[in-house]
């Protein structure tokens, strides 16, 4: 199983960003698949999630009406769009896959089996 996430960069507040979750090795319809961020000094945190076999998409509220995560099973990836980014935005977003998680475990990290490497965001003021 391998995740590899892309698509970040620095940008100014205000603009968006798309990032790309790639996989290979699963089914990605059986899986859900989540977006955590981390800032340097800060714990891990979730920022969104796309149910397994069409379920429900989960956000945290500092990103929601902001961010937007999709899957194309198809293509095997799984994106977070991120409009009206914010210098806080600004961390190294990961993307994690797990294919038991209960949605109660969605938001922690530590429920995920499958992690990809990190994409460095950073949003300028």
């Amino acid at each position: 199983v391998q995740l590899q996430a892309s698509g970040g960069g620095l940008v100014q507040a205000g603009e968006s960003l798309r990032l790309s979750c790639t996989t290979s090795g699963i089914t990605l319809r059986s899986y859900t698949v989540a977006w955590f961020r981390q800032a340097p000094g800060k714990e891990r945190e979730f920022v969104a999630a796309t149910g397994r076999y069409g379920g429900s998409t989960f956000s945290a509220d500092p990103v929601k009406g902001r961010f937007t995560i999709s899957r194309d099973n198809a293509k095997n990836t799984v994106y977070l769009q991120m409009n009206s980014l914010k210098p806080e935005d600004t961390a190294v977003y990961y993307c994690a896959a797990d294919r038991g998680i209960i949605q109660s475990s969605i938001r922690t990290p530590h429920h995920y089996d499958h992690w990809g490497q990190g994409t460095q965001v950073t949003v300028s003021s």
